[in-house]
């Protein structure tokens, strides 16, 4: 099966992990409370851990010395009583920033989609929804680590080091920088992977859309895939992509799983070392035994923070990888938006005007080219050509979709470009030939069109494009649920509701683009009645290549090669005998034959 789209990689786009972190940070604001509380709980715990190796010494040099049982007791007594509020704050701690977390995690997925649901049709061209589906669910999650370990264990990790440093500082200078003497060293290494390992779970991240978007878009088009009895192939590349992923799993790893055994040797080196002086010093007399065993314990206090670091950095270098996908697609801006003083355009009367107009996909490739059309208000419109010609183009351009490269499309008078969005689309109805309905029931598909409409007007509608009788026969009526994308019921009857939906919309200009392509001739004597309704006072524009089904349209424009060829009325232009005269004669010629072979 050949490759497409959903296993192509994407680029990996380079940011300071500064600037994710500025962004990331700028999340917190509303809980300013709450960060304030988790950090004054933090304070607290970190303050009765550094006691316990004091109250150490203390016990040693002063109780034990003095072989003091009442007094050992005693501070035996609130160390216990210390260690029990310790855990205390650290489980609020930690139930705190869960909190805000997912609360998070909800505004940036909610931020994202509503996003991703305003970017204009050039941005999904180019991106599988599987890929758009990994962002908003995949890398979102990754966050959640990335909230919870930097506030609830590095940020704490970090305090402790530095407090540490100043303890040790303070009881013995020769000892604390024996035991800081590899650390330089260790921060070198972790700068020295920092750099290699980024890039390395970026690309892993790729990896996993990759496989995400295959998987989505193949149990998507699964009847495609058991049609041509492709299971074997797809399940090949499925595994490449597996193994693609995995492996650049192994290598993002391999590279920051060096970190956690070079802070073991420092943590050793540096122990054995104050060990070494430490004995030095008590036989000279300098320190005490109380000391150099509190001494010890600082030193586990400062190299635990520095290993669970350490264990940490995989998952944040790892996430931060998925921030950095998310900021970028949020940092997309739509081809397609409200200009600053865009206006919303009034209730339409249905004129539509192409000015010269010119459009292309991509900037080397014009599909459009000098348009020129006048349309009147309720006037229907049909556009038939050859495949590629610029049909659908033409249309996607009325509910801008897509802009034009030159040239204006004017509505009513009005410059669309210079009116938002939401008003001119809320006013036009489109019906799809790859009709798209909603997990749900036949009612609710159909109020779709219109969210406050009553049963009373959805079954209104569904009388006049003849689709309720078919409804009726269903074990649950209007209630049925289709599946997902309708499957349950036929194409015919997937348009069917799909008209219901387009008139309960009531819109002022209307597009069918290949509505009735791939319904049998007794349904589309049915649905044509519903199109009749359709049709009645609005301005319309139908895409056919069916031609024996826009026969009665005020103009026919016939388009090749993005330009307009010829217009007129169906009889009109049988007798010019030019492009339309021989895509008629060619499909009439056709389906005699088709008929004929039948009969045989």
């Amino acid at each position: 099966m050949p490759f497409n789209t959903a296993t192509e990689d994407e680029n990996v786009k380079e940011t300071m992990n500064i600037v994710i972190i500025k962004r990331l940070l700028g999340y917190l604001k509303p809980y300013k409370l709450q960060v304030f509380l988790t950090v004054l709980l933090m304070g607290l715990v970190i303050g009765i851990e550094l006691l316990n190796p004091y109250f150490m010494k203390l016990a040693i040099d002063k109780y034990i010395a003095a072989q003091d049982v009442r007094g050992l007791f005693i501070i035996g007594i609130g160390m216990i009583i210390l260690k029990i509020i310790a855990m205390a704050g650290t489980k609020k701690r930690i139930l705190i920033m869960a909190g805000v977390t997912n609360r998070i995690l909800l505004t940036i997925r909610q931020q994202l989609y509503t996003h991703i649901q305003r970017l204009s049709f050039s941005f999904f061209d180019s991106r599988p929804a599987g890929k758009i589906l990994a962002r908003i669910i995949g890398d979102v999650n990754s966050l959640n680590d990335l909230f919870t370990n930097s506030v609830t264990n590095l940020i704490p990790d970090l305090a402790t080091i530095f407090a540490v440093i100043i303890i040790m500082l303070t009881m013995n200078v020769k000892l604390a920088l024996l035991s800081f003497a590899t650390l330089p060293l260790l921060i070198a290494f972790m700068a020295y992977i920092q750099v290699f390992s980024h890039k390395r779970w970026q690309i892993h991240r790729k990896k996993i859309s990759n496989t995400n978007a295959f998987t989505h878009e193949n149990f998507t088009g699964i009847r495609v895939v058991q049609s041509f009895t492709a299971e074997t192939r797809t399940s090949k590349t499925f595994i490449e992509l597996l193994r693609d992923s995995l492996q650049a799993f192994v290598r993002a790893v391999r590279l920051n799983d060096f970190f956690w055994p070079s802070v073991e040797l420092s943590w050793g080196i540096g122990t054995v070392a104050v060990f070494w002086c430490g004995v030095h010093l008590l036989n000279t007399g300098t320190i005490t035994v109380g000391l150099l065993i509190a001494f010890t314990g600082y030193i586990g206090m400062l190299w635990q923070p520095v290993m669970e670091i350490s264990n940490l950095y995989n998952t944040l270098v790892s996430n931060m990888s998925g921030a950095e996908r998310i900021f970028e697609i949020l940092d997309i801006e739509s081809d397609i938006q409200d200009r600053p003083d865009a206006i919303s355009i009034p209730p339409i009367r249905g004129e539509v005007v192409f000015d010269n107009v010119s459009f292309g996909y991509e900037d080397d490739q014009t599909v459009l080219k000098e348009i020129n059309l006048r349309v009147k208000p309720g006037e229907t419109i049909a556009l038939v050509g050859p495949t590629g010609a610029g049909k659908t183009s033409l249309v996607n351009l009325i509910s801008r979709f897509y802009e034009t490269d030159h040239g204006a499309v004017m509505i009513d008078g009005y410059n669309i470009k210079n009116t938002t969005l939401e008003s001119l689309r809320s006013q036009m109805g489109i019906v799809l030939q790859d009709t798209y309905l909603f997990s749900g029931s036949i009612k609710e598909n159909i109020r779709y069109g219109k969210l406050d409409a009553t049963d009373e007007e959805i079954i209104a509608v569904a009388r006049a494009v003849h689709a309720h009788d078919f409804i009726m026969k269903l074990e649950k009526g209007y209630d049925t649920d289709v599946n997902e994308r309708g499957s349950r019921l036929s194409f015919g009857q997937r348009q069917q509701i799909a008209f219901a939906r387009a008139l309960l919309a009531n819109p002022r200009i209307l597009i069918l683009d290949e509505a009735t392509a791939g319904i049998d001739t007794h349904t589309e004597r049915l649905v044509q009645k519903g199109i009749e309704q359709l049709l009645k006072g609005r301005t319309s524009f139908v895409i056919a290549h069916r031609l024996s089904t826009i026969r009665n349209a005020d103009r026919i424009i016939v388009i090749a090669h993005g330009r307009i060829k010829e217009i007129g009325t169906h009889g009109e232009l049988l007798k010019g005998k030019g492009l339309y005269y021989e895509l008629y004669t060619a499909q009439f010629k056709f389906l005699n034959e088709s008929s004929e072979e039948a009969v045989i």
